[in-house]
Parts: C-alpha cells; structure tokens; sequence
C-alpha cells in the first residue's frame, strides 16, 4: 500500500484522528463536568443500589469517545477486523507511552520563577498544578488502557457478527449495536479496575454499578444522536474513494 492511492489516504486520516482522540480522551479525562450544569437543566439526582444523590457527572474524555468508536466502525468497514486490532494495540501502546513521558516529565525541577504564577487573578503553584492536572494515578491509567482495549475487540466482534446476519443492509444496526455494548463494557471495565480493585479507595460492588449504569446511560444516548454522523461520514467516504472502490474495500473487509 502506497500513500498516493485515495484507500491508502483514508486509512492514514482514520486511524491518525483515532489515535489522537484516543490519547487526548486520556489527558481531558481528568476533568470531570456535570452534564446537567452545562446544558443549564436541574440534575437528575436519582438512587441506585441504595447509592444517593446520582446525577451525569463525565469525564471529559466523553467528548471524544463518541468519535473513535465511530472512527472504529468505519475502519471496521472499510479495512476489517484485522486492521482494527492493529490500530487498537497500537493506540493502547501509544497512550502508555504519553503516560510514561509525561511521568518523566512530573520529575523533572521546575524553574524557580515557573513555579508560582497568577492565573485569572489567584496565585497557582504551577508545579503542582501540572502534577494535578496529568498525574493520574496508576490504576486509573490501567483501568483505562484496558477498558480501551477490550471494548475495541468486542465492538469489532460484534459489528462482524450483526453484519454477518444482515448483509450490507442496517449500517445503523451495526455501528450503533457494536458501539453499544463496546461503551457498556467500558463504563464498567473502567471503574471496577480503578476503584473496585484498587485498594486506595475500595468502592462497594454497588456504587460501581450505580455510576457504571449511569455513565454507560449517557453513552447510550450520546451514541444514538451520533448514529446520523456515521451516515454523513459514509457518504463523504464513498464520494471520496468512488463507488466501486468503496464497495471493492467493504467486500474485502468482510472477508
């Protein structure tokens, strides 16, 4: 494959933006919002499993997550299975690497006249901002690698098998059905590992299931409104590769 043909072209722009979302999911994720605050409605405020005062309180990085499972479908679609778990291993590789350097980088000693600045009028110790900010802990960096990686596989497996029993008929079915049980793997895989299993905070069974069921409710969601985008995306491709292009690559992707 050389980088001068349109199919070799769309590969590089595919998997280029979902490693970046990936690898910045991971950086934002930090960050954590309320949902109902920042669409100006009251919050939900529900119980589940005896676990008070629930609301959509996110990591930012569900901003982006949305978009690399759609990005995985479409690879999915037009490069196989193969070339998906290619770029999944990769993608947890890489995000370990950011990590990694961004742990070296928390070592290094700050400059003096670096570490205390003013920011919007308040004095901030940059230094510990930085360490703040990127510092995640290690069990949330493995909770999140391998919640990646394992709702990549499954999202491949499923989109195959559903494709497998409708032909090239329901895109939507899927691209929404394998991204579906992808995001409810990771709502769950991610929080058990950080904060079930991690002894630092040692939460009950029930408020992982209680925050895994209300994070993996606004991914449901999110999921169906992007449902039209992967649509506008495969008719961009199309129009992009041409059509027997297009259907000489899902053809083979099927394989």
């Amino acid at each position: 494959m050389t980088f001068k043909t349109p199919e070799s072209r769309l590969f590089i722009i595919l998997a280029t933006f979902l490693v970046s979302n990936a690898i910045l999911a991971e950086f934002i994720g930090v960050k954590i919002f309320t949902v109902e605050g920042s669409l100006g409605v009251e919050k939900l405020d529900v119980n589940l499993f005896g676990v008070p005062d629930l609301s959509f309180n996110m990591s930012a990085g569900v901003i982006t997550w949305p978009l690399i499972f759609i990005m995985t479908d479409i690879i999915n679609e037009y490069f196989g299975i193969k070339q998906v778990r290619f770029l999944s291993i990769l993608t947890a590789i890489l995000i370990a690497y950011a990590f990694l350097v961004v742990g070296l980088c928390m070592r290094l000693v700050p400059s003096d006249f670096w570490i205390n600045q003013t920011v919007n009028g308040q004095a901030v110790n940059m230094d510990n901002a930085f360490d703040a900010v990127f510092g995640q802990g290690m069990w949330i960096i493995c909770g999140s690698i391998a919640a990646f990686l394992i709702g990549q596989l499954v999202d491949v497996i499923i989109f195959h098998r559903i494709k497998k029993l409708t032909g090239e008929k329901s895109l939507w079915l899927r691209a929404t059905g394998s991204t579906l049980a992808s995001q409810c793997i990771d709502s769950f895989v991610v929080i058990f590992i950080a904060f079930y299993i991690n002894p630092a905070y040692n939460w009950s069974w029930k408020m992982v299931a209680a925050i895994g069921l209300v994070n993996y409710s606004y991914k449901f969601i999110v999921a169906l409104l992007m449902t039209p985008i992967l649509y506008v995306a495969h008719n961009l491709i199309d129009k992009f590769l041409g059509k027997e292009l297009a259907s000489k690559l899902v053809r083979e992707a099927a394989k």
